[in-house]
């Protein structure tokens, strides 16, 4: 993780490019590229961080900042009003991180070893979620093609949805970390903390600062970059944007399916997933009302149908609590071609 630091000069670098008004497609992939190393410093805070306050309170850090960088992206898209580059980024995360990050892991984790295991009780409450992810996203999708809904009471369903999820995303914090917790002990690398409790907040605000100006600079020049570069605005926020949010988590992700640890693996690509559909959307949601500018859960069709497809594959392959490398080369294919899909559009 270390060579990502060098990436960090492209934060002074990118604020110097803005001082000179340099070309929006510099700014863009400039700020897109210095959130990764940023992200990756806000996980590693994070664990250090939840070193100091213990497992209980540790979880729940980690559950709640683990996807701080998109976050933070899609509150500055939402604020600006682009309503379909933060849908777009939503599905990409639960595209991402349940058939490029468990692929990646299962894949070259499994060229090490001839079968993953992990945890049938970790397994069985993250297929349980995926499946209501598919619920909350497609109830507003099938009444809004009966067309008998009109767009204000579609907007009211949606903020009943996103309390409804908000609600299962905390009952499932209960469940993991309170009333079943000794159902889903893992084992986590680390022993101590490298960094002092002092350290780890000011590295955590410091990061988060500068993530928000970078995530400023990237949501102020993608309209003209996309033109410039040729890319379709959901590209950049069904692909792009997801990549460089969770890239910190996609390395951690592997590294630990190499050690043989595929229940942390599970836990930061499925329940990455998890928190974006059931924590961070909603949040979202309550936020366009906030910034003037409410946000339904109505994803497009080709959105719902990928998540959907991606889901029940998923599904498929951890529901025997094992995977390899063949069932990490099929995630991983499939996501390449829904990629390569959705550059064409």
């Amino acid at each position: 993780m270390k060579y990502l630091n060098y990436l960090l000069l492209l934060v002074p670098a990118v604020l110097v490019m803005e001082f000179l008004h340099a070309e929006e497609a510099y700014l863009f992939a400039g700020s897109l590229i210095a959130i990764v190393p940023l992200a990756a410093i806000i996980g590693r805070a994070t664990e250090e961080l939840a070193i100091h306050t213990g497992p209980r309170v540790g979880g729940l850090l980690n559950a709640t900042l683990g996807n701080a960088a998109e976050l933070i992206i899609t509150i500055f898209a939402l604020k600006e009003g682009l309503i379909s580059i933060v849908k777009a980024s939503i599905a990409g995360s639960i595209l991402g991180n349940i058939l490029l990050v468990l692929g990646l892991a299962a894949f070259i984790g499994g060229l090490k070893y001839e079968r993953l295991l992990f945890n049938c009780y970790v397994s069985n409450l993250n297929t349980s979620l995926l499946l209501m992810i598919i619920i909350s996203l497609s109830v507003p999708a099938i009444f809004s093609i009966t067309g008998h809904i009109s767009p204000d009471k579609l907007q009211t369903l949606s903020l009943w949805t996103a309390v409804a999820l908000l609600l299962i995303y905390i009952a499932s914090m209960l469940f993991s970390f309170k009333t079943h917790k000794h159902l889903f002990h893992v084992e986590h690398e680390g022993q101590g903390s490298e960094w002092s409790l002092k350290k780890s907040i000011v590295i955590l605000f410091l990061s988060v600062l500068a993530v928000v100006i970078m995530s400023e600079i990237l949501v102020s020049t993608i309209k003209p970059a996309t033109q410039a570069l040729g890319l379709s605005e959901i590209f950049v926020g069904l692909i792009l944007i997801p990549i460089v949010g969770n890239a910190a988590e996609h390395s951690a992700a592997i590294m630990m399916a190499m050690k043989n640890k595929m229940n942390i693996a599970l836990e930061i690509a499925v329940g990455s997933s998890v928190q974006i559909a059931l924590f961070v959307a909603p949040v979202l949601v309550f936020l366009g009302y906030a910034f003037g500018h409410p946000m339904n859960l109505l994803f497009n069709t080709l959105e719902i149908a990928c998540i959907i497809l991606a889901i029940v594959v998923v599904n498929n392959i951890v529901r025997d609590s094992e995977t390899d490398y063949l069932e990490g080369l099929i995630l991983f294919i499939t996501y390449v071609l829904i990629s390569i899909g959705f550059y064409l559009i």
